[in-house]
């Protein structure tokens, strides 16, 4: 096996948006304001739209309550634009050039 043991709680969130594109539109800019909030801070790793766009996936450090805390205050969440589903996970392995990321 190539890579390395990754260490560490992380969630996978996944975003689902519940009203029409051009309600999730109108909430844009506020929610691209927060995911770069979230990378200044070191608790996202990597974000994107779900394909099709009916939501969005975040991948972020921190155990389920924290990042629950955290994805309340997402734009989409807080205006009911989109929903969140938390999922809590303990890497165990990892791509060696994930490390940085995971150490």
């Amino acid at each position: 096996m190539t890579g390395f043991r990754a260490g560490g709680e992380l969630c996978v969130v996944l975003l689902s948006y519940v009203r029409p594109l051009d309600e999730v539109d109108a909430q844009m800019a506020a929610h691209v304001a927060w995911l770069e909030q979230g990378f200044g801070q070191g608790v996202f790793l990597v974000v994107g739209r779900r394909t099709p766009r009916t939501g969005g996936v975040i991948v972020m450090r921190g155990a389920r309550a924290a990042v629950e805390q955290v994805v309340a205050t997402d734009p989409f969440v807080a205006s009911g634009v989109a929903t969140a589903e938390v999922v809590p996970f303990n890497a165990s392995f990892a791509a060696t050039e994930l490390h940085g990321w995971l150490a």
